[in-house]
């Protein structure tokens, strides 16, 4: 009961800290032009919709509430829609931010508004392919098994996506974000720090941006460890009790559902010097935060 409350407290925090972010991004004309910040929004939203969506099965668990598959169903759905959306949003990044580095006059003329709504859309329509072929298998197993109309459990993923089908379509959706998505934020990523090593200006900016780099590594790598969260709890289910495995249910939604959800907030809101006064301000409901602002001048 402990861990959940800490888990229920620490999730409305960073859900106001990324709701405000949301704001503040939208508050600014020069957030709204810029392609780095474009996409950030679109990571922070989708971020933002899957924590508010955990979040709304975490409570229907702990409460032992039981909704009906349909239900059930059309919440892991969106979870899982919004959940799709960050690791691909991340590798647009990358590659947003290694042209940034590596080819400056050239950044303009590629990632503009245009080519930036463009990339989102592709982003926003690969993951609605997901989602659509996850309903048709699910319709087709739902007209091959007979099913009662409430779970007879606490509604999640692993209570949705039950049949065999669905873990070899796991493994091989898991398996191609890994190895696409990875590779892409990795190659960009050892590009940008390559120049970042060999650039001889303030070297204080320089391991700014690699800090920053390793930041973007760990927050990907915890977002695609977190599409196994499936395997890991299926397999865990098999050899604990229920007591032990609503145990590591809670410590595996901390760490692989509101970690990484958490981190762009982090990352962006604070170490960014024209998003950080901004952001401090609205934290405080409009009031100046002098220690923060002071700082970032």
């Amino acid at each position: 009961m402990l861990f959940g409350m800490l888990s229920m407290g620490s999730s409305f925090c960073f859900l106001y800290i990324n709701s405000v972010l949301l704001f503040t991004l939208r508050s600014k004309q020069v957030f709204c032009e810029t392609s780095c910040y474009i996409l950030l929004y679109n990571l922070l939203f989708a971020d933002t919709a899957h924590l508010l969506s955990n979040l709304l099965l975490y409570l229907l668990a702990s409460l032992r509430i039981r909704i009906t598959y349909y239900a059930c169903g059309a919440l892991v759905l969106f979870s899982v829609f919004t959940a799709t959306i960050s690791p691909l949003t991340l590798a647009v990044m990358s590659l947003e931010r290694y042209v940034a580095v590596c080819y400056p006059l050239r950044h303009a003329t590629i990632f503009t508004m245009r080519s930036t709504g463009m990339a989102i859309a592709l982003v926003w329509a690969f993951s609605f392919i997901h989602i659509l072929i996850r309903l048709f298998m699910l319709l087709y197993v739902f007209t091959k098994i007979y099913l009662n109309l409430h779970i007879n459990d606490f509604c999640s993923k692993e209570a949705i996506f039950f049949a065999p089908i669905f873990d070899d379509f796991e493994d091989a959706y898991a398996n191609t974000v890994f190895i696409s998505v990875g590779v892409a934020i990795i190659a960009s990523y050892t590009g940008v720090a390559l120049v970042v090593r060999s650039a001889s200006t303030d070297k204080a900016s320089a391991r700014k941006a690699l800090h920053t780099l390793l930041l973007h590594l760990i927050q990907l790598s915890l977002i695609l460890i977190s599409t196994l969260f499936s395997i890991i709890i299926v397999d865990i289910a098999r050899t604990v009790g229920r007591l032990s495995l609503m145990r590591v249910y809670n410590v595996c939604f901390v760490c692989l559902s509101i970690l990484p959800r958490c981190l762009s907030a982090l990352i962006y809101g604070l170490r960014d010097q024209t998003i950080r006064p901004v952001l401090m301000q609205n934290l405080c409901c409009g009031w100046r935060c002098s220690v923060f602002l002071n700082k970032s001048q």
